[in-house]
């Protein structure tokens, strides 16, 4: 699945090695999340699978599975083609979610995550308690490689930024537009988290967050360093680890923050079931998220018409406020 989901389920790892000590264990996931998990020292191989693939190509990949002749498989993100692969692949015992062809799996828990009465961690340990399992340690874990660092040390000098700054990072980016607060608040709480904290300021997001990350810049009286569509996910972990604190919408970066001990604060809008912040807010001792209700009865999410009220109703103040608790 996305960023997020698979930063989220790195604990699931560890669990299974400590139950599992001399088990081969490999970990499938897309091409653009593989460097959560290259580097886990408690997996023995990272599969990576393209899911926009040819059906034909989709087929000699489920061949190649066959002939690792795995005993389980463990399908922690419901999708149609991982139950149709682990299925093709032959793999003896298959445990998922019912739901996405989850008739193709041997056993079958019931999927509720919709409801979203927990968070993710959990639903993702829900498995592994059907397997008899029970995790001892919920800590994410994202692996911060050498080259990576280097490639920060080279960025940071050519932006004049040094190891000693203090650093807040912002990302005003996210997935959809019902995640997005305003980019002139992120500006204003940034401007005002560096004059009382004596931030330096960065900007990070994918490809896809240019638009939000250039409008944020240009408002930062501060000055502001982007980052945005410059930097892979290995090196967007070590330059979070550099940080002092995390500013974000609702989005994956905002879980590998987590997993690399940088204290967040997270900024949600929609009231659905299943995509608040007790399903989806981060993690770590410190971090903090901002959710407030519009009042709606029913929430509309991407097709909100009340102009995302329950974003509006985030504050520049309480980002601060947040950032007070944390920092002091």
């Amino acid at each position: 699945d996305r960023i997020g989901d698979v930063v989220l389920s790195t604990p699931v790892i560890k669990a299974l090695r400590d139950e599992y000590p001399n088990a081969y264990i490999a970990m499938m996931v897309s091409p653009y999340t593989k460097e959560i998990v290259e580097g886990n020292p408690y997996l023995d191989e990272v599969i990576v699978y393209d899911k926009d693939k040819s059906w034909l190509a989709s087929a000699k990949f489920a061949l190649q599975l066959r002939k690792k002749k795995f005993d389980l498989a463990l399908v922690l993100h419901p999708a149609n083609n991982v139950h149709l692969l682990t299925f093709s692949a032959g793999i003896t015992k298959r445990v998922g979610y019912d739901r996405k062809l989850g008739f193709l799996l041997t056993d079958r828990i019931k999927h509720a995550k919709q409801f979203g009465v927990k968070h993710e961690l959990e639903y993702n340990f829900d498995l592994l308690k059907y397997l008899g399992i029970e995790p001892k340690n919920k800590k994410l874990f994202f692996p911060i490689k050498q080259e990576a660092e280097e490639r920060l040390d080279v960025l940071f000098r050519e932006e004049g930024l040094h190891r000693s700054d203090k650093l807040l990072a912002i990302h005003p980016g996210a997935s959809c537009v019902s995640k997005i607060w305003p980019q002139a608040r992120f500006a204003q709480a940034a401007d005002k988290l560096a004059d009382k904290f004596g931030f330096k300021i960065v900007i990070v997001g994918g490809p896809k967050d240019l638009v939000y990350a250039e409008n944020t810049a240009k408002a930062v009286k501060h000055g502001a360093i982007n980052f945005a569509g410059r930097l892979t996910v290995g090196q967007l972990a070590s330059l979070l680890k550099r940080c002092q604190l995390f500013v974000s919408n609702d989005s994956g970066p905002v879980h590998i923050a987590s997993a690399v001990g940088v204290p967040v604060i997270s900024i949600f809008g929609r009231s659905q079931a299943g995509l608040g912040p007790k399903r989806w807010g981060p993690v770590g001792e410190r971090d903090r998220f901002l959710h407030k209700s519009a009042g709606c009865i029913e929430c509309s999410a991407h097709n909100c018409k009340k102009s995302f009220l329950c974003l509006d109703a985030v504050k520049v103040e309480d980002v601060i406020e947040a950032a007070d608790l944390i920092l002091k």
